[in-house]
């Protein structure tokens, strides 16, 4: 007799095969068991509060070419910018004042000593503007260990790095073949951001070419082994100007890899009850409460644009972003409603750490 979704989620553990079988789920009702399971596990160990992460995009500068990314260093097309310091200040005060505990800096992927010495002096800015137990999180991509080091000393509490496929021959298919985009540096970088002591985040690209259901059954698992404290993970949404577009016909349907999505973020809460998963902005891009969707399936973590207006459009990883043509206000006053419209609550007073880190560093 086959297992149903009931019987596997009664299992005190999920092996591999029960993470495929999850995945797999084309039935609707099967589906909606798994949410709704997982959206309980996310109600006992971290209850209805949504953190929110006001994300600085300050520079699509990148010296990286992966074979999906539409600010990839040989898309000539894209029109490069960097905010100033100033900008970047001004809009973590803009953060501060909108009760907000926390940012986000993202930006292409650069290693020189002049961006990464800039980064520890800006850090030391944000930290004498803002209070004490204000947070933010860097996503600054590959870095030397000292690099990661000197940024956690300088006042950075979080770092995401996004593992994109935990399998190396697939990871090989979406980047260039050279030292620049090799898959063990990227583990190894990983490492580093533990070994640091920072809240450590990572995350995986749901629906690429060439991935298959096992793949991402091994992603949750490799989340899982590696400890991580956070995790973004969204659908793969195809940019026109990168080499991986012409792949586009053999992909699963939009609403397909969005509901994988969901069962991807619903599975990890399953394994890793104490994370903070966030609900992606790619989401959005399919379905226009997606992110909202992402939270009911598990996720307790928004991250809205907080990007000055006139740079949004020429931050474009993938095609059809939505809220390019959007102030930062235009985005929180439509925040809280759609929140409370799924009977969550932006927790304003709460830091948001992840419980899964606070519990790693009593063991360590």
């Amino acid at each position: 007799m086959n297992q149903s979704v009931i019987d596997i989620l009664k299992q005190q553990e999920l092996s591999r095969k029960d993470i495929i079988y999850l995945l797999s789920i084309t039935d609707r009702t099967e589906h909606e068991q798994l949410i709704k399971h997982a959206y309980s596990v996310k109600e006992q160990t971290i209850g209805r509060n949504v953190y929110l992460r006001g994300l600085i995009e300050f520079s699509n500068h990148c010296k990286k070419n992966c074979l999906y990314c539409g600010i990839r260093s040989g898309n000539p097309k894209v029109n490069r910018y960097a905010m100033t310091d100033e900008e970047i200040l001004n809009t973590v005060d803009f953060a501060v004042k909108n009760r907000f505990t926390g940012i986000v800096l993202q930006s292409g992927e650069q290693q020189s000593y002049e961006f990464t010495n800039r980064i520890t002096k800006l850090i030391l800015k944000i930290k004498q503007a803002t209070n004490p137990e204000f947070r933010f999180t860097l996503s600054l991509g590959e870095q030397s260990k000292e690099t990661y080091k000197a940024w956690f000393e300088a006042g950075a509490q979080r770092y995401l790095l996004r593992i994109e496929t935990s399998n190396e021959e697939l990871y090989r298919k979406i980047h260039p073949a050279n030292k620049l985009h090799d898959f063990k540096t990227r583990l190894q970088c990983l490492e580093n951001i533990q070994k640091a002591g920072f809240q450590t985040g990572t995350g995986v690209i749901i629906g690429l070419p060439f991935q298959t259901i096992e793949n991402l059954a091994d992603d949750l698992l490799f989340l899982k082994q590696m400890s991580i404290d956070m995790v973004g993970m969204g659908p793969y949404l195809e940019h026109t100007d990168t080499p991986l577009f012409e792949y586009k016909d053999s992909l699963l349907p939009l609403n397909n890899r969005f509901n994988l999505s969901l069962r991807m973020i619903a599975v990890l809460r399953i394994l890793m009850p104490n994370i903070n998963i966030a609900s992606t902005t790619a989401l959005q891009s399919i379905v226009p409460m997606g992110r909202e969707q992402g939270l009911k399936a598990g996720a307790n973590v928004l991250m809205p644009n907080l990007t000055p207006g006139k740079y949004r459009g020429n931050y474009l990883l993938y095609d059809n972003k939505p809220c390019v043509d959007e102030e930062a206000d235009d985005c929180i006053d439509c925040l809280s409603s759609r929140v409370q419209m799924i009977g969550e609550e932006i927790a304003y007073n709460d830091l948001g750490d992840s419980k899964h880190y606070k519990k790693r560093q009593q063991i360590e």
